[in-house]
């Protein structure tokens, strides 16, 4: 059989996005001009030969090939699969549930936490695609709402030309060539199909590192003894026991008692068994409702799930019914997880494995992403060790760096991972393991499986080369992403050698500092900034401000790239957890720049204008633009979303 592209061509390089399920409605829907409307037609035949082969007689064999395989759609995943598609590359992105997000979905309803834990190191919450995702869910989903975060999440991967999103499809096996992954298999009982994915790159986002597994990957588990890396946080002794998993729960408060009989299975939950395990709040269940990290955790998922649902009837029947809590009586669970929140599982060994030492105090010539939450370990037996805390928490000094030979495998070449299976010491995951941490991995990651796809080569000899090194870090740093210690050195970027002026400068917040190459400040241990590296003039009311760059000789100009101020001193994330979302702002953040206009002036001394944006609320935006002979170019700032100054970080030009 000749081997089908289920794309509609766009080009050379482009494919549109497919969703591969059958027999879906037809109708055709009026869609915003240049999208490209998926295929939901059926794929193909069934074939006897192939079905009789596979010994599935009923299952319709489909052939897929291209650039780079991400599976798992969690938020590594997500954010891999979107950072390859928007380098360039083909992705097709297999997802075992029906949505995505993994642990951040409604599935789970984990609020999503990184660097800048909680509020406890503000000013360094994440950027890059993790915050796209952030500032669109906190502007149109202020009521949060969970299904809205998944159907956002829908919505940015099924947005985008490149990527094809298979749902409800699990991998389960994968054909080695050369030592490399040739094809990965994978079925979705849902359409009937079996999928032979054949792939140049394949990251590994599942977070029990399936796919190295079917591809034979060095791994490992558990906790590593304190000599073997010299780790004060290592236990004495290696085991093959990790950090639990978690169950939540949310409620609500009604307008009348609530009563709650628990079922027979729950279990008996005594005051003592909640010494170490504190209770302020239940609207948001806890994180400490964790069991099953002495247990295999995925072949014991069945049992984890049980025991979890026990515990949080358990913890429930406590709060409403030993009287501890008169409080609680109008209050009534409107949700439980039926899903088991996993933390721990393999690791695939890569060139490097990163330590406790590297998270204090590491420094990586290869360093594409940065991670800051605390050695955060847990008890492996979880709720059964109520005679011990939780978990215990110590706060690395600094945000730290994550180098690039812990995201690719180190005996597969063609396989990358993202997410909490990196090359990691197990006192090192405990930090690295939270979902922005993951989510900025995974657009390195999707990012440099890309340039290895479009390059023909593997990620060592990507990460051999320092040139090539600098190149993906530039473009990391030109998508948004945070590496410490790096600035844009862009040899593209014309902005850097342009003069600037600008209508007014607040404090120390300079027009020059539009192109010093950093994009955030750099906080003090407060938040405020201890490095300023954004421009700042007052906006006045019926006046605006602008900054402007000029050049001697004349400029082409294609396109602008602007990062505005997002408000990185507060935490931003979806909760359900009132102390949480007190701290964030579920609207547009009142630094960003809302309104504004963007012209250029010729050496003919033409003015032309090239946007005019209103209602902005993201951080990046890039403005395409067709220009030969550009002397000058202003950004006219007219309003924010709220702040009375203007605030721009980084403005760049290409040709």
């Amino acid at each position: 059989m000749n081997r089908r592209k289920f794309f509609a061509g766009l080009g050379a390089t482009g494919y549109s996005l497919t969703v591969l399920a059958d027999l879906l409605p037809r109708a055709e829907a009026q869609q915003a001009p240049g999208f490209v409307r998926p295929d939901f037609s059926t794929v193909t035949p069934p074939n006897p030969a192939w079905a009789t082969a596979l010994a599935e007689p009923h299952m319709r064999l489909v052939d897929l090939e291209t650039d780079v395989m991400v599976a798992g759609g969690g938020l590594a995943g997500v954010c891999a699969a979107i950072a390859a598609a928007r380098q360039g590359a083909r992705v097709i992105l297999v997802q075992d549930r029906s949505r995505l997000g993994g642990n951040s979905s409604s599935e789970v309803k984990m609020h999503v936490v990184g660097a800048n834990a909680h509020t406890g190191r503000p000013g360094w919450r994440e950027g890059g695609i993790l915050e796209e995702l952030r500032l669109a869910d906190a502007v149109n989903n202020p009521q949060r709402c969970w299904e809205l975060w998944d159907l956002l999440l829908y919505d940015k991967v099924v947005s985008e030309k490149n990527i094809t999103v298979m749902l409800e499809t699990v991998l389960y096996s994968a054909v080695m060539k050369d030592g490399k992954i040739h094809q990965v298999l994978a079925r979705c009982d849902k359409s009937e199909h079996l999928y032979r994915i054949s792939a140049k790159m394949f990251l590994d986002c599942t977070g029990d590192s399936r796919l190295g597994l079917e591809a034979g990957a060095e791994m490992r588990s558990g906790r590593e003894t304190r000599n073997e890396y010299g780790e004060s946080l290592a236990p004495l002794v290696a085991d093959n026991e990790t950090l639990g998993s978690s169950i939540l729960f949310t409620s609500k408060l009604y307008r009348k008692p609530m009563p709650f009989t628990p079922p027979v299975w729950a279990r008996k939950v005594t005051k003592e068994m909640l010494n170490h395990r504190s209770v302020n709040s239940w609207e948001y269940g806890y994180w400490w409702i964790e069991w099953g990290g002495n247990k295999d955790v995925v072949h014991n998922n069945e049992l984890i799930r049980f025991e979890l649902l026990s515990i949080v009837m358990g913890v429930w029947d406590y709060i409403k019914n030993s009287g501890a809590y008169p409080d609680s009586a109008n209050w009534a669970m409107d949700w439980v997880g039926m899903m088991p929140g996993k933390r721990g599982g393999r690791r695939i060994t890569g060139d490097y494995i990163l330590k406790q030492q590297d998270l204090i105090s590491g420094k990586f010539a290869d360093s594409i992403a940065i991670g800051g939450w605390p050695m955060d370990d847990h008890p492996p037996g979880g709720f059964d060790r109520s005679d011990l805390p939780p978990n215990t928490s110590i706060k690395p000094p600094e945000v730290y760096e994550i180098p690039l030979r812990s995201v690719y495998s180190k005996n597969i070449p063609n396989l990358l991972m993202a997410g909490r299976n990196i090359s990691a010491s197990h006192v090192a995951f405990t930090s690295a393991r939270v979902m922005a941490t993951c989510a900025v991995i995974g657009q390195a990651a999707g990012t440099a499986a890309a340039q290895c796809a479009m390059a023909g080569i593997t990620p060592r000899q990507l990460a051999s080369d320092p040139r090539k090194v600098m190149h993906l870090q530039q473009t990391l740093l030109r998508d948004d992403q945070t590496i410490k210690g790096l600035k844009n050195e862009d040899p593209k970027d014309f902005a850097r050698e342009a003069a600037i002026t600008a209508s007014a400068e607040e404090g120390g917040a300079r027009a020059a500092l539009v192109i010093d190459g950093i994009t955030r400040d750099i906080p003090d241990k407060r938040g405020d900034p201890a490095e300023i590296h954004h421009w700042a003039a007052p906006l006045v009311e019926g006046k605006s401000a602008w900054i402007e760059l000029s050049w001697n000789t004349p400029k082409r100009l294609r396109q602008i790239q602007l990062t505005f101020d997002t408000g990185f001193k507060r935490q931003l994330t979806l909760s359900s957890q009132d102390a949480v979302n007190n701290s964030c702002l579920r609207a547009a953040q009142t630094e960003t720049v809302k309104d504004y206009t963007v012209t250029a002036v010729t050496a003919s001394g033409a003015s032309k204008t090239i946007a005019s944006v209103k209602g902005n609320f993201q951080r990046i935006n890039r403005l395409a633009a067709d220009l030969s002979d550009v002397k000058r170019l202003r950004v006219e700032v007219t309003a924010t979303n709220g702040l009375e100054q203007a605030r721009i970080f980084e403005i760049r030009c290409y040709s």
